[in-house]
């Protein structure tokens, strides 16, 4: 019997040029509601899934390749990809958005970029 099961993302944290802008951006391209406010320079958006915290300071997009939430299926992903084309999100591979996630994977995804530099993926099994 394993001692511990990992569940669902508690909470992470990433340093922003502008929390306040950047988790406007969040709540308006990826449907993130506002969760907390610590003051101007700490706050955060999340859901029943994850909180993701944003406090002012020096973005590191290079100290990770990427971040991917599951959504159900592909039709999901679908809608997904048409509200983020409809916000202007900065997407990886234009006009052929959906695409594995690797090589023979089951799962599609799509890659796109927030307003400082870090890499996101939505995906869903298919």
């Amino acid at each position: 019997m394993s001692p511990f099961t990992i569940g669902a993302v508690g909470h992470f944290g990433l340093a922003v040029r502008n929390p306040r802008a950047t988790a406007a951006w969040f709540t308006r391209c990826l449907l993130l509601p506002p969760y907390m406010e610590v003051d101007e320079d700490t706050l955060s958006v999340g859901n029943d899934a994850v909180t993701i915290w944003f406090f002012k300071g020096t973005p590191s997009p290079e100290t990770l390749d990427h971040i991917s939430f599951q959504l159900r299926d592909r039709a999901e992903l679908e809608r997904a990809l048409e509200h983020l084309k409809r916000e202007n999100v900065d997407l990886e591979d234009p006009g052929d958005e959906i695409g594995p996630q690797a090589e023979g994977a089951p799962d599609l995804g799509i890659w796109f970029h927030d307003p400082d530099g870090y890499r996101w993926e939505l995906s869903a099994r298919t």
